[in-house]
């Protein structure tokens, strides 16, 4: 059975309309624009505010603190915002644009001028300066409204951005991979946003075949019949308590001359209700749409690859299906057999991402589609585990790998987009806790170490693959505007994975081991 779904409905509507994003050499845009003024906590303050003292700041409550912003009122909306002692990474601009914008959340069209920023810092470029400003303000005014009958809420027009007439062509091609990556998550955002009841696993696949093209992707989908047929038992396992078929969607990009070949591999629990290991409230039960966020993450990723350039071929696997119980859901104690032969027994039926993800992982090291090699490397991405969340918080996701390339070219990605990641140890001194006494593994360990053992297992079924584990279970959601991190979704990994596909370089041992 179905869900109708209302024809009118987009569950992707940032790809609707894109703010104008310009890069000018002076001046601040047009007579309305909203103005950001970046002040530190000393020194001079900058130009254009006339008569105003650092006391008249302080009586106002404003010190310059990092992020600190104060709206002058005034025929052009003038906007101070706080950087501290500077402004000397990407990453804190992109913060300050981000408290910028939403300061000035009732104007659209904004400006900044980044020559001060430019010129008082060497570590950050004119390209990376213009990256930074273009995502923070884009992602800043991200708003998730495709179902509200009147948002209330004004968009991003445009943006001004001022840099020294020496900067201005490498600023240009900042802005233009600002707005392709700014663009990968907010569709990530969206989808994962978008209600369970109108992004079932079908609708996902839908939705995938019917954009893909538009970003030069071929697309494969596998209904329930062809997952038997394939002996997927991980998702189908996850799948037997749902109304609802399953869906695993494989993506391709293909590029001219592909310089290597990357798989992609998310989790799509569209809904995770937790089968018959019911989740025990209702605010985790609410959170629990965003349980597909590998899964969106993996294809907002892809839909930047071609435009972004990538040489390397990538391979996405998503693996969809919600997770329900009825009298047909998987029980506990049940043994399903993963493709390629290995058994699991399932000891919890919440512990269901690492399930579908395994059927993935192994149809990724079998694929030989590119110089008839397997993958050089695999990089898979899930809100796995809630031991993430408690090691970590909300916002560092964990990372496992079993090659320190992939590890540090995975890293590398996350420091230029600020999307923070902490390598956890693969330590398989915790492998014995996996044993089962009637299959090959269990699908849980011990009380402890629940981040180190859900790589462990997956681990299991990439068959000496370079491979890395991104564990996106903390980092899933903001539960309230925080910088760029809008209210909802995060689509935290859609641009850590564009940036590492694009950059991507096999490993010596991939070469070694094909």
């Amino acid at each position: 059975m179905s869900v109708v779904i209302d024809p009118a409905f987009d569950p992707v509507p940032s790809l609707a309309e894109q703010a104008s994003v310009r890069v000018v050499t002076g001046g601040e845009g047009e007579r309305g624009t909203a103005v950001a003024r970046f002040v530190s906590s000393e020194g001079e303050l900058p130009d254009g505010l006339g008569e105003t003292s650092r006391d008249a700041l302080a009586a106002a409550g404003f010190t310059g603190a990092k992020n600190q912003t104060l709206a002058l009122p005034g025929a052009r909306l003038q906007v101070l915002v706080g950087t501290g002692d500077g402004i000397a990474s990407p990453a804190q601009l992109r913060d300050a644009v981000a408290a910028f914008t939403r300061a000035a959340r009732e104007v659209a069209d904004l400006a900044v001028d980044l020559r001060d920023v430019l010129a008082g810092s060497e570590g950050i470029t004119a390209a990376d300066a213009a990256i930074a400003a273009t995502e923070g303000a884009i992602l800043a005014r991200y708003r998730y409204d495709a179902l509200k009958g009147d948002p209330n809420t004004v968009a991003l027009g445009s943006l001004a951005i001022t840099v020294a007439e020496t900067d201005a062509d490498r600023a240009r091609e900042g802005v233009a991979r600002g707005l392709i990556l700014a663009r990968s998550a907010s569709v990530a955002r969206d989808l994962a946003n978008t209600p369970p009841r109108h992004l079932s696993a079908e609708k996902f696949a839908d939705v995938i075949e019917r954009l893909a093209p538009e970003f030069g992707l071929e697309t494969e989908i596998f209904d329930r019949a062809q997952l038997i047929e394939l002996g997927a038992g991980g998702l189908l396992g996850v799948n037997a308590g749902s109304v609802e078929e399953p869906r695993m969607i494989k993506i391709s990009y293909r590029p001219a001359d592909p310089e290597g070949h990357l798989a992609l591999i998310g989790k799509g629990i569209m809904y995770d209700s937790g089968g018959i290991s019911l989740k025990p409230s209702n605010a985790m039960h609410a959170a629990m749409k965003f349980d597909m966020m590998g899964a969106g993450s993996v294809f907002s990723s892809m839909i930047a690859l071609r435009d972004l350039g990538a040489k390397t071929a990538v391979t996405g696997w998503l693996m969809c299906t919600d997770n329900m119980p009825s009298g047909s859901a998987t029980k506990l104690g049940d043994v399903l057999t993963i493709r390629g032969g290995k058994t699991v027994e399932v000891k919890n039926t919440d512990a269901e991402g690492r399930l579908v993800m395994a059927d993935g992982l192994v149809l990724a090291t079998e694929d030989r589609t590119i110089d008839e090699r397997r993958p050089d490397a695999i990089v898979d991405i899930a809100t796995l585990t809630g031991a993430a969340m408690a090691a970590l918080g909300t916002r560092t996701a964990a990372m496992l790998a079993n090659d320190d390339d992939v590890a540090a070219q995975l890293q590398a990605a996350a420091d230029a987009t600020d999307e923070n990641i902490w390598r956890f140890p693969l330590d398989h001194r915790y492998r014995e806790q996996l044993k089962s006494n009637v299959a090959d593994l269990s699908n849980i360990g011990g009380q402890y170490a629940g981040v180190i053992l859900a790589g462990l297992f997956l681990n299991e079924f990439v068959d000496g693959t370079p491979w890395g584990h991104l564990d996106i279970a903390g980092t899933m959601q903001s539960e309230s505007d925080d910088l760029w991190r809008s209210v909802g979704s995060t689509g935290f990994g859609a641009r850590l994975l564009a940036e590492y596909a694009a950059n991507f370089a096999p490993s010596a041992s991939a070469r070694e081991g094909a």
